[in-house]
């Protein structure tokens, strides 16, 4: 108790010292003050990380992943108990489909469909990198496996898909970045 009330006062120390430093810069001052307060939290509180759709949606580089999620009625599953790892294909990953292809999915009427494919990136439980390296394959969500390959140092799904960056931690599970949508064996 002791040092959390010192960690307290040393804040408004500080925030007493950074105001007046930056009286004169309007928006910095509240900036500062902000990250001082985030540091006075208890440790567990502030590096505690959202869900996978939270973790996913503050990166920025999810938002066809975000809005396919959406229409296929998958969000309240990813912001479940979990825990799950997500195989998470970019934007870009996405703008590498056939035009008119993400259109089509994203239509009510192949609401199954795209709850199919997007099922196939989510394993049941967490699968770190190191685990990956070791697997033939993982099966899906979705039901089908995906194949695992390790091919000059990269991890490969299905022989398409590259791993670009791995165990991003969420509170229900892990996502790895991916650079390409993959499909089911029946799509």
């Amino acid at each position: 108790m002791k040092i959390y009330n010192a960690l307290i006062i040393a804040s408004f120390a500080l925030g007493a010292c950074s105001s007046e430093k930056s009286a004169s810069s309007g928006m910095e001052g509240t900036k500062q003050e902000s990250k001082e307060m985030a540091a006075s939290r208890p440790a567990a509180e502030a590096s505690t990380p959202g869900d996978i759709i939270d973790v996913a949606t503050k990166a920025g580089q999810f938002n066809t992943l975000a809005k396919a999620l959406t229409e296929a009625g998958l969000v309240d599953t990813l912001k479940g108990k979990g825990p799950f790892t997500v195989f998470a294909p970019t934007d870009a990953a996405f703008a590498k489909l056939p035009e008119g292809t993400l259109e089509s999915l994203l239509k009510p009427e192949n609401r199954e469909k795209l709850k199919t494919i997007l099922t196939y990136h989510v394993v049941a439980g967490e699968v770190p990198a190191s685990k990956v390296t070791g697997m033939d394959s993982a099966d899906t969500v979705a039901g089908p496996a995906i194949a695992f390959a390790v091919t000059d140092g990269k991890v490969m799904l299905n022989e398409s898909a590259t791993v670009v960056k791995t165990d991003i931690a969420a509170s229900n599970g892990l996502i790895h970045v991916i650079d390409q949508v993959i499909l089911p064996p029946s799509e």
